[in-house]
């Protein structure tokens, strides 16, 4: 199986799986950008949480305030109360002290037991009018001092309502911000799911098709028809082989057969996809054939992009032929095949 993608001036061969790579490479980058958008995300929601935590102490604030302001209210309203009543005293004895005034201080004096009752009157009276109007001082003190504290809790209680505008405005924006950047999280999500999708269907179909071929695939040879293992063990279409093929892909080991067989493997890394090897071949002047021989390479053209396999044993029209990628999972295997049908590349002249 074999494809290939456009990078640069070079083209991998192997476009079947150029094709799933290219959905995983856009995965990965979705990926990331999902990541990094969840990062931004928390960060915002971080960012209300600390709102909603601020918005909720300012209320509590704003509730004790109101609190106090309704107190004092209450405390003025009792101040004044008070304060009537003391200047209702207070008016009753200056007016009682104004009748007494009509009469002379002779005859006050002269309706007194003695000197001793006169001075009594006299000073009860300034008494009362002392202490009425100490009264009247102190609660018109106090209730300045009330409605000092008042306007000081109104002007407080407009300061907290303007900061929990604000805040409330900052919450809106970044409530806004969070769902704006969880939306293009879940179109990358989805896009990635989508790619998933795609990846599984391109698969499916290129196994079916490799499947037609009719073998049995087999594990065969440990060591994997001696494929270069710093290409063998890495992780399929990670890198590249000499030839500007993916690793683990059936034309990237056919092309190691034919270097190890021959010695020389053209470079058509840059052509195509296993089922443009015979075309390549013939514009090379390499001959290909409809007759299995050993040591040569098979091209099954089904498939959108084809499969190639290394020709170890010929037997009649059955042929015995290792390979990669078989599976789709980047695997060595052998199988016996119907060879009828197939193109040979005889890259041994």
């Amino acid at each position: 199986m074999a494809g290939a993608t456009l990078i640069g001036t070079q083209v991998k061969a192997d476009q079947f799986d150029a094709q799933i790579q290219a959905l995983k490479d856009q995965n990965a980058a979705n990926q990331a950008q999902s990541n990094s958008l969840a990062a931004v995300a928390a960060s915002y929601q971080a960012a209300v949480d600390v709102l909603n935590s601020k918005i909720s102490t300012l209320q509590s604030a704003i509730v004790a305030t109101q609190a106090q302001i309704d107190s004092l209210t209450q405390q003025i309203t009792v101040a004044q109360a008070e304060l009537d009543h003391e200047k209702a005293v207070l008016g009753e004895n200056i007016k009682t002290m104004y009748l007494e005034g009509d009469v002379s201080t002779l005859e006050v004096l002269a309706s007194s037991r003695d000197l001793s009752d006169f001075v009594n009157k006299q000073e009860y009276r300034n008494s009362v009018s002392n202490k009425v109007k100490a009264s009247v001082d102190k609660i018109n003190l106090l209730k300045a001092q009330l409605q000092e504290q008042q306007t000081q809790q109104e002007n407080l209680l407009k300061d907290q309502q303007s900061q929990q505008a604000q805040l409330l405005a900052d919450q809106t924006q970044q409530s806004q911000l969070l769902n704006y950047t969880e939306a293009q999280k879940s179109a990358y999500d989805s896009q990635i799911k989508t790619n998933n999708s795609q990846i599984a269907a391109l698969r499916l179909a290129q196994l079916a098709a490799n499947r037609k071929l009719g073998g049995s695939a087999v594990p065969g040879d440990p060591n994997h028809g001696n494929y270069p293992a710093y290409l063998d063990n890495a992780p399929q279409d990670w890198i590249s082989d000499p030839w500007g093929m993916y690793n683990r892909e059936c034309v990237s080991y056919t092309a190691w057969k034919v270097q190890e067989a021959y010695g020389n493997m053209p470079n058509w890394g840059g052509v195509g996809n296993a089922n443009q090897w015979p075309g390549d071949a013939q514009r090379d002047g390499i001959p290909t054939g409809s007759i299995p021989r050993v040591h040569s390479v098979a091209i099954s053209m089904s498939g959108g992009y084809g499969h190639a396999m290394w020709v170890e044993a010929v037997s009649g029209s059955t042929i015995y032929v290792s390979q990669y990628n078989y599976d789709l999972a980047g695997h060595y295997s052998e199988m016996s095949i119907n060879g009828s049908g197939l193109i040979y590349i005889y890259f041994g002249g």
